[in-house]
């Protein structure tokens, strides 16, 4: 129970990494508020059920009001802030020479802006009390990958804003650290077990020196770490959790 008593925000948790993300969290003894476009109501309440504590909050992360809105949501309710994870996010892939202006629009909005407001907002309440962690969670491409110039784009620019807010506010009590998942089981990367039967699946693992894919749990795992006391001496770092995949 490193986090008992804290209160968190994880965006994009109704579902995959970020309810994995929620799920360590809650265990750990964090009050979590579940924020998402949709479901974010079940993901709740299958946390209660389980015995942690959680609530849901519909937002748009690429919205400053309801981005704002958020924060003040999990103030009112659990009293303070604590922990904010900005995991939300979408891809809409392909080629570079071929990517409508909307795809490439829509992704900085939701993976880049999105992290900034939720950084922002988090921070204003956190100086004033002197204590924080920001994780942001970006992705292994960051450093590049064909067919997501939008993704890779956007995930690089939380790299950059995390490491700015690091040194912005070390010396308010703040952390500020990335996270970059390599690839992680989930319901929409389990699809690929359906493509060319299971090809598509194989030639993924056969990228991943450890073999095989990771789990929402492995990244809710670190989160939680760096949420805690325990890491109050980490900040601006990126932290791979890809068994060997990112390099």
């Amino acid at each position: 129970m490193r986090l008992k008593d804290k209160v968190a925000i994880v965006t994009g948790a109704a579902r995959g990494l970020g309810k994995g993300i929620a799920k360590k969290l809650a265990e750990e003894g964090a009050k979590v508020v579940i924020a998402d476009m949709a479901g974010a109501e079940e993901a709740a309440a299958e946390i209660n059920q389980e015995g942690g504590t959680a609530s849901a909050f519909q937002v748009n992360v690429s919205k400053q009001s309801e981005m704002q809105a958020l924060v003040q949501y999990a103030v009112d309710t659990y009293g303070t802030l604590d922990i904010m994870v900005n995991n939300a996010g979408i891809n809409r892939d392909g080629m570079l020479h071929k990517m409508p202006a909307e795809n490439w629009d829509t992704v900085i909005a939701v993976d880049l802006t999105g992290a900034f407001y939720g950084t922002q907002e988090a921070i204003k309440y956190m100086r004033p009390k002197g204590y924080g962690r920001i994780i942001n969670i970006s992705s292994g491409s960051w450093l590049g990958n064909i067919g997501q110039a939008n993704y890779a784009a956007a995930k690089a620019g939380v790299v950059g804003l995390t490491k700015t807010a690091a040194r912005e506010n070390a010396r308010k009590g703040i952390t500020c650290n990335v996270i970059c998942p390599g690839f992680i089981e989930t319901d929409m990367t389990l699809k690929l077990k359906e493509v060319n039967d299971g090809a598509a699946w194989d030639s993924m693992m056969q990228r991943i020196p450890m073999g095989y894919a990771g789990k929402p749990s492995d990244v809710g795992n670190m989160v939680a770490f760096l949420a805690s006391d325990e890491a109050a001496y980490i900040t601006s770092e990126i932290i791979n959790v890809g068994g060997g995949m990112i390099v």
